[in-house]
């Protein structure tokens, strides 16, 4: 390997990973917190991208998932195919967006209709996260996979959290009232990074928007 190829000490490659489909997504209702499994086209999507990850050989040293049952299994079938062990870790959950979570997008329409604007300081209807609280738990969890070290790691978490993660890497502000920065992540949609704590340099290398 030439000294151009090796890959400098203390780098950190970050794998940033949306679940696969899940039955939320088929019921039609806000997910949030409401702990949704996978379906079977879920899964396979999963499979699908885990095989192809083996294929292509990529590294994954360890695999940090949301503990929510449709991020946690996800990141057990990709586990099992890259043989990298798994552990959980809550800052990684999705936003918590109180009583929407499980109600269809009809019902929650009629029941908490959306504000004409909400400030980023404001919780979700009241109870659930503000954007600034889903920013800062992003930052943190980030901060807590940089503290590991130099490795290859795969986070497999949600949309919302993963947006807030990506924000926080790129030095983007959570949005205002749905505008701002935003980045699309469907089924197994993925981003691959590098940090190079020498510099505090972040690298978005790769994105893939995944299904849907």
């Amino acid at each position: 390997m030439t000294p151009e190829h090796r890959t400098p000490p203390g780098e950190i490659h970050l794998t940033l990973m949306r679940h696969g489909r899940s039955r939320a997504d088929d019921e039609g209702v806000h997910e949030g917190r409401y702990d949704s499994p996978l379906t079977e086209v879920g899964r396979a999507q999963v499979h699908e991208r885990g095989q192809g990850w083996q294929a292509a050989h990529l590294q994954i040293d360890h695999i940090i998932a949301s503990p929510l049952v449709r991020a946690k299994e996800s990141a057990q079938i990709i586990g099992g195919l890259l043989l990298a062990p798994v552990s959980t870790d809550a800052d990684w959950m999705e936003t918590n967006n109180g009583p929407l979570a499980g109600l269809s997008h009809e019902e929650a329409a009629k029941r908490y209709p959306l504000p004409a604007f909400r400030n980023p300081y404001e919780p979700i209807c009241g109870s659930g996260e503000s954007e600034w609280e889903l920013h800062s738990r992003a930052g943190r969890a980030l901060e807590a996979v940089v503290r590991r070290g130099p490795g290859h790691y795969l986070v497999v978490a949600h949309g919302g959290i993963l947006n807030a993660a990506l924000r926080c890497l790129v030095g983007a502000p959570p949005p205002i009232n749905f505008s701002g920065v935003w980045f699309h992540l469907g089924d197994t949609g993925y981003a691959h990074t590098l940090y190079r704590p020498h510099k505090h340099q972040w690298v978005i290398r790769q994105f893939e928007p995944g299904i849907g």
